[in-house]
């Protein structure tokens, strides 16, 4: 931790109980974690087919932008 950003370990009996990181390092983890769930929620939409062309999203929004 500290200047290394590296994690703390922390065991019981030789075991791995937790895990001490800095809070810049856990924020980071954390939006990739939520990064990686935008991913194969966006993957899961396509796969179903649940998509919308780009030339027909751009039209609305430039239609709703006119009114």
């Amino acid at each position: 931790m500290g200047e290394t950003r590296r994690p703390v370990v922390i065991t019981q009996s030789g075991e791995p109980k937790g895990v001490l990181m800095d809070f810049t390092s856990y924020q980071e983890l954390r939006q990739a974690a939520l990064l990686l769930r935008l991913l194969a929620q966006s993957e899961s939409d396509v796969r179903r087919g649940r998509t919308v062309p780009q030339k027909r999203v751009f039209a609305g929004l430039r239609a709703q932008l006119a009114k």
